[in-house]
């Protein structure tokens, strides 16, 4: 298992740590992970997100190369833009969900940290001539603030202006004399940023100062229990979860992010078929009508039938009530839809919502 360079910090926090796609991660701090999620809902929270894989894309072809990789269209950002993209198989099945940063002279692919061997050999696997890829996944630091106070404490660190930067953009800057890129991205429904910087030496020193520079607004660690709740209250989809190789990005929810008008992408004649017959099962948002919990795996049934399953599931710290999604038939994704979810061998009663079900983030769009 490898540490990532706030280890130390999470270990003198008394954090509960575990292992997460290969890395040693904090799970919750003694403060619970309730009180981390409505910290950040409320105010701010700082996460050591160093586990997630950095991939540099540079040469001649680097737009060719990420063009035909990528779902969505990398041709149309500027230098300075963000954005989220599916990466599928030729049969459609995701590879993995990533960011993609147009540099000036390269490309910066963000993606999940379950994933990153894979992600690279994939890669490489489609590598073209005149461009070369580089895994500086293990050599980064990844810091994220967020909240609706993210950008006063933020501000505080660095002289670039950050209401400049728009929701989906970045800059370079420094923190403490280190060279960064400061990204106003997150998973969370809320404001932020999220800080990478190569120089792990000075990891300790910079999560020192984002930590002084929030004191006022109360700023603590968020783990990574807070950070599935928070980004499952806005359907945001988690790979291993929602999303896999067995599934699609348009019956995943995330037709938006795929350009079918694109001249070609890896994936695209398959997609453009589920397109054309149309989908035959969706990846639903329900919240429980009776008191319960669902967890991943637990089964979902209509019609006194089983139709499908729990691929994340919590009971919701802001909402109070019990959230999930699933994967259902065509029939049965209407908003409106009840479904039953078996908990414990006994039927309990759930609604299909229209996501996300929290809507009072404060993300600027």
């Amino acid at each position: 298992m490898r540490p990532t360079p706030f280890y130390e910090i999470h270990k003198q926090k008394n954090a509960k740590i575990d292992s997460f796609a290969g890395f040693l991660m904090p799970i919750q701090y003694p403060t619970g992970i309730i009180r981390e999620h409505r910290q950040v809902r409320d105010s701010v929270g700082m996460f050591d997100l160093s586990h997630m894989g950095e991939i540099i894309v540079r040469g001649e072809k680097r737009l060719d190369f990420v063009y035909n990789l990528i779902t969505n269209d990398a041709s149309k950002l500027a230098v300075g833009q963000t954005l989220y993209t599916p990466m599928c198989y030729p049969d459609g099945g995701i590879v993995d969900d990533l960011l993609v940063y147009r540099m000036k002279d390269y490309f910066y692919l963000v993606v999940n940290a379950s994933n990153i061997e894979k992600d690279f050999l994939w890669m490489k696997e489609n590598q073209i001539e005149k461009m070369s890829l580089e895994n500086a996944s293990y050599d980064t630091a990844l810091i994220a603030v967020q909240g609706p106070k993210a950008e006063e404490v933020v501000q505080k660190l660095t002289t670039l202006d950050l209401a400049k930067i728009g929701y989906y953009h970045f800059a370079f800057g420094q923190i403490a004399g280190v060279d960064v890129i400061i990204s106003r991205t997150g998973y969370t429904g809320e404001d932020g940023f999220e800080i990478y910087f190569t120089n792990v030496d000075k990891a300790e020193e910079i999560w020192n100062l984002v930590e002084s520079a929030g004191r006022k607004f109360d700023i603590i660690p968020i783990g990574l229990g807070a950070r599935d709740t928070l980004r499952l209250e806005m359907k945001y989809p988690l790979y291993g979860n929602d999303i896999d190789k067995t599934t699609n990005p348009l019956e995943a929810g995330l037709r938006f992010f795929v350009k079918l008008d694109k001249d070609n992408f890896i994936g695209k004649s398959a997609l453009v078929k589920v397109h054309q017959e149309k989908i035959s099962r969706k990846l639903v948002a329900f919240e429980m009508l009776d008191k319960a919990v669902p967890r991943q795996h637990y089964e979902i049934y209509a019609d006194d039938k089983k139709i499908g399953e729990v691929c994340s599931g919590t009971m919701s710290p802001s909402l109070n009530i019990g959230i999930g999604t699933g994967y259902v038939p065509r029939e049965y994704m209407k908003t409106g839809t009840e479904i039953y979810i078996k908990v414990r061998n006994k039927m309990k009663r759930a609604i299909i919502i229209k996501p996300p079900f929290y809507k009072q983030g404060s993300v600027k769009r």
